[in-house]
């Protein structure tokens, strides 16, 4: 029986083999807003001070072509050692929550079952009794008003 379940089951799905797509590289759109600085975002001219036609498309052509070749110089020295970086930091991250957090959690609840059954229990014999017979004196007890002139 074990082995016809094998022949069904699907192959898992292995994060690390899986094909990257070159066209879209943010298909959960993280960098909308970071990655879509645009000249006209930047740079404004105020009604009245404007610099010339061919100064203001020579600045918008050398800002386009300065961020466009500027990102890529500096992906392309920093991208791989800064991708092992944030590797090593999530893969510290994913360790500590496995082999720390986790179990200190889950021994803490433990704990604290331990806890939730005594606790309740401790209230009702020792704290209810008292709290009635305190309740009882105060129960009896009349309170009087008197106005002195």
């Amino acid at each position: 029986m074990a082995e016809e379940s094998q022949g069904t089951e699907s192959p898992r799905f292995d994060q690390h083999t899986k094909e990257i797509d070159l066209v879209k590289r943010d298909p959960k759109h993280l960098n909308d807003e970071i990655v879509k600085v645009e000249f006209e975002e930047v740079m404004a001219e105020p009604e009245g001070s404007y610099s010339p036609g061919p100064v203001w498309r020579s600045s918008r052509s050398a800002f386009t072509a300065s961020s466009y070749w500027g990102y890529r110089l500096l992906t392309a020295i920093f991208g791989v050692p800064l991708a092992v970086l944030w590797g090593f930091v999530y893969a510290a991250f994913s360790f500590c929550q496995v082999w720390a957090v986790v179990p200190c959690l889950r021994g803490y609840l433990l704990a604290l079952e331990c806890l939730v059954v005594t606790f309740p229990l401790c209230v009702r014999c020792f704290c209810d009794p008292f709290f009635q017979a305190v309740g009882g004196l105060l129960l009896s007890a009349r309170l009087a008003l008197r106005k002195e002139s």
